[in-house]
């Protein structure tokens, strides 16, 4: 019970955390597209990474055999789940974009019942079915200008990409998350360096770069969502299975909502609430089968063991 409460409180602040991420995304995104925007937000992180690593004394070392997973995760993460997800809340708002990317938890369940062997339930394979009609009905609000079908389709595939790098994470426990965040970040810089290096040289608009609601956004962006952000929620999902801790996501789309209506002026239609109830209801009905007890992961162990002897 102990460990159910710590994971929850790191996983329930990374979610707030994110959820002020997309109003700094939508203050900065018509300035520094997506790709230059990640990979600023990447830099920034990397020196106050840096510093942690330095402070904590965390080790630096990655053994061979984990280093391809490590940089499986960083790019379907760290990479393609981030790009995607500023582009779609570039082409939708703030809200659509935090609710959509909260259909994650389902993703969740299906990649931690398939890699980690967590427990499969009927009721968890209809949760994803749920939140899938909840996604597309979000997308095809006719109400809400702001939503289009690429932008859904850029936030649907950042939604999918995280759950299966949240999965992906779990197969590197052994290792201190702050290391693990550093190298998740570095690789993913490095990925994004030439395009962005590009685009600053030869078409960056410096002076509206230097306009206080844009280079704030991506301090945010890269001290608070990305090193306190990944930091916290990959430390939360070291404490419970990955299906049940993805439930936290929801306290993104709150967060984002409420702060896209305050800050934002942005639109909250009959739509997007019925797109969210339909994800509330899947994810829920995701988490009644409970976790995967130590008890059975022992045993299904134990048979896949004795199944590679025969």
């Amino acid at each position: 019970m102990r460990n159910v409460l710590i994971g929850s409180f790191f996983l329930s602040l990374a979610g707030s955390i994110w959820g002020g991420m997309f109003i700094a995304v939508r203050l900065s995104i018509f300035v520094i597209p997506p790709i230059p925007l990640v990979w600023m937000r990447y830099g920034t992180a990397l020196l106050a990474l840096v510093v942690m690593m330095m402070m904590t004394h965390s080790s630096w070392y990655i053994a061979p055999k984990d280093r391809k997973l490590l940089f499986l995760s960083a790019l379907l993460g760290q990479t393609l789940s981030i790009v995607t997800q500023e582009t779609g809340t570039m082409l939708t708002s703030a809200q659509t974009g935090s609710i959509i990317t909260a259909a994650t938890p389902a993703f969740m369940v299906v990649f931690g019942c398939w890699l980690l062997q967590e427990r499969l339930t009927l009721g968890r394979v209809f949760s994803v079915v749920l939140a899938t009609v909840g996604v597309l009905l979000i997308v095809f609000d006719p109400d809400n200008i702001q939503v289009n079908a690429w932008g859904g389709l850029f936030l649907f595939i950042a939604a999918v990409t995280w759950a299966l790098m949240s999965v992906l994470l779990k197969f590197l426990s052994r290792y201190s998350v702050i290391t693990v965040t550093f190298y998740s970040v570095l690789i993913a810089f490095l990925l994004l360096s030439p395009y962005a290096l590009h685009w600053l040289f030869t078409a960056a608009d410096i002076s509206a770069m230097a306009a206080p609601a844009v280079w704030g956004s991506v301090l945010y962006l890269g001290f608070i969502s990305t090193t306190a952000g990944f930091s916290l929620w990959n430390k939360g999902l070291m404490y419970m299975d990955a299906s049940i801790g993805g439930l936290f996501m929801f306290f993104q789309p709150v967060v984002g909502t409420l702060l896209g209506w305050l800050l934002l002026d942005e639109p909250v239609t009959v739509y997007f609430w019925a797109g969210f109830l339909l994800i509330a209801v899947g994810v829920v009905l995701a988490m009644r089968g409970g976790n995967t007890t130590a008890e059975e992961k022992i045993a299904r162990n134990r048979e896949n063991l004795q199944g590679s002897h025969k």
